[in-house]
């Protein structure tokens, strides 16, 4: 499977000493300063996507959201009436 065309660019304003950092850490791990860069940032950038999508909870919150789910819906007044007005919006 070929790999994708790469034909965009994030240009980078750095100071040398973290330059230098970016520049030694790629090197310990034997990659490319772009091939080092570009994957972690794509790393950190899908572990904060991740977290900020995710939902999480303890086993009692979880049986307590369950039960919620569970229960038959509530009649809730006026519900029905504002449906059924016209709507506001037009297309």
């Amino acid at each position: 499977m070929p790999s994708p065309t790469k034909n965009d660019r994030l240009d980078l304003r750095l100071t040398s000493a973290q330059k230098r950092e970016i520049e030694q850490a790629a090197a310990l791990t034997g990659r490319s300063l772009t091939d080092f860069s570009v994957s972690t940032l794509v790393e950190k950038a899908e572990d904060l996507i991740r977290r900020e999508r995710e939902v999480s909870m303890s086993a009692q919150a979880f049986e307590t959201f369950s039960a919620l789910l569970d229960r038959p819906a509530a009649s809730v007044a006026g519900l029905a009436e504002l449906l059924a007005r016209p709507a506001v919006f037009v297309d």
